[in-house]
């Protein structure tokens, strides 16, 4: 499990829960002043997710008022991004005379280092969304481009937007799958995806180092290979073909990676599929079923291949899973 703080307001007194939170939000973010109607009873949790220089902070709130003010930059700027996907309730930002609201599936952009004010929630209700924090200095994008990126409303729907997007709504789900030492690596791929991003929606592409290339071309391949694992005809040339590169430079991106493009295309099916056989909702659709769903179309091989992988055919999977649920 990664490295994880987590913050409810039911857990302080009523008199303490407002001032608590606005030191939270300042030590996780930056100083901020903080107004909220709400302040004599107010309700919030946050977990704050380790992943080295990058945080990430699921987080619901009663509508607030967060403002960053010049003072308060002089004081102290930790030189940092902090992106806002909404998921629940909007987010009003202003930056000088230019309000820009936010809604589900966009990302929101605030630079430590410029004035803003930020009003999240309304009288509908509560905010809910995820918070990212990445320093500057990781980003290999020019002062003048961020400056340009900041004024944007990124697209969380499509392209890096939504890998990006993916990337923090699982993080969201829960980090159980993961070890300690996996933050780091996870914030490298968040960094690199958002680097792309920002490149992207600028049309910026030459500003970025060939690693962060070719590591989001990797992502982005690996994204395509999990919305087609049920395609039997899902091979190393089908996924270089779709990605206008040849057969050789893929196996070439992956040289670097734990398994060869093929390995991980099999491996991704096997995990699906043992998913689903331990799935208690799946316990009347036929095995068979599952491996061609799975991208094994014939049962003696998806049989054959998952003995090989797990030790077990996938019967008995089955019925070892459905012991243990039961």
């Amino acid at each position: 499990m990664l490295m994880e703080r987590v913050f409810r307001s039911e857990d302080l007194p009523t008199a303490d829960r407002f001032d608590y939170w606005r030191q939270l939000v300042g030590q996780t973010h930056a100083p901020l002043e903080l107004r909220s109607d709400n302040w004599a009873d107010f309700r919030a949790s946050q977990r704050v997710i380790d992943l080295g220089s990058v945080t990430v902070w699921p987080t619901t709130f009663q509508p607030v008022c967060f403002r960053r003010t010049p003072k308060l930059i002089k004081q102290s700027d930790p030189e940092g991004l902090h992106l806002s996907l909404p998921s629940s309730g909007p987010l009003y930002v202003t930056r000088g005379e230019q309000e820009t609201v936010y809604s589900p599936n966009t990302l929101c952009v605030v630079d430590t280092s410029r004035p803003v004010d930020v009003r999240g929630g309304d009288d509908s209700g509560s905010h809910t969304g995820i918070g990212i924090e990445v320093p500057k200095a990781l980003l290999p994008l020019p002062r003048n481009q961020l400056d340009q990126v900041v004024r944007l409303r990124l697209p969380a729907h499509e392209g890096f937007g939504a890998l990006l997007a993916q990337l923090l709504t699982q993080l969201s789900k829960g980090t159980g799958s993961y070890r300690p030492e996996d933050g780091p690596r996870l914030g490298t791929v968040a960094v690199d995806l958002l680097s792309a991003l920002f490149a992207h929606v600028l049309d910026a592409g030459s500003s970025l180092p060939p690693e962060t290339h070719r590591q989001t071309l990797v992502l982005r391949i690996r994204a395509f290979i999990q919305q087609h694992l049920h395609d039997p005809q899902l091979t190393p040339r089908a996924v270089a073909s779709a990605h206008h590169i040849s057969p050789g430079y893929l196996h070439r991106l992956f040289q670097q990676e734990e398994h060869t493009v093929a390995a991980w295309i099999r491996s991704q099916r096997l995990e699906r599929a043992r998913r689903r056989l331990a799935d208690p909702t799946m316990r009347a659709t036929p095995i068979h079923t599952i491996g061609a769903y799975c991208g094994f179309p014939r049962a003696s091989d998806f049989t054959r291949a998952f003995r090989t992988a797990y030790g077990i055919p996938p019967k008995e999977y089955r019925q070892q899973a459905q012991h243990i649920a039961d």
